[in-house]
């Protein structure tokens, strides 16, 4: 398994324990450090992601919403949720990870972690995150 994708399996962890736990994210992410061998470059990757997407939750997760017919966030898979968070911040806020890298990542990782409809729901709304213009990528489109 590649370096960035083991980072993204251990920042989807870290965003479902502290979601699931219902910790602070500086709790789950002291546990990750302490519980979990991996090297520096791996860690340092996933971390930046987890902190990127609890930076930007509320826009990440209004984009998420706006294109999820007939789903809440609130119903949606946490797995799900999570693996699209983590791809929705890189779409939007790394720009020196390729869009098709970062969806194409996430689908897989879906496909490990979350059910067999995983794979194409995650795909759906990340198609049409991919595609919303440059002003509406914040989650101002409805």
């Amino acid at each position: 398994m590649g370096q960035r994708r083991e980072g993204r399996e251990l920042a989807l962890q870290i965003l479902y324990a502290r979601d699931a736990g219902r910790q602070e994210l500086r709790d789950t992410l002291r546990g990750f450090r302490e519980g979990v061998e991996t090297d520096q470059r791996t860690r340092e990757f996933a971390e930046a992601l987890v902190l990127g997407v609890e930076e930007h939750l509320e826009t990440i997760d209004a984009a998420i919403k706006a294109r999820s017919k007939n789903w809440s966030l609130s119903r949606m898979p946490k797995v799900d949720l999570n693996v699209m968070r983590l791809a929705a911040f890189e779409l939007f806020y790394r720009p020196d990870i390729p869009k098709k890298v970062s969806i194409n990542e996430a689908i897989e990782i879906a496909k490990k972690y979350g059910d067999k409809e995983s794979p194409s729901f995650v795909n759906g709304i990340l198609d049409e995150l991919e595609a919303c213009p440059k002003d509406e990528e914040q989650g101002t489109a409805e």
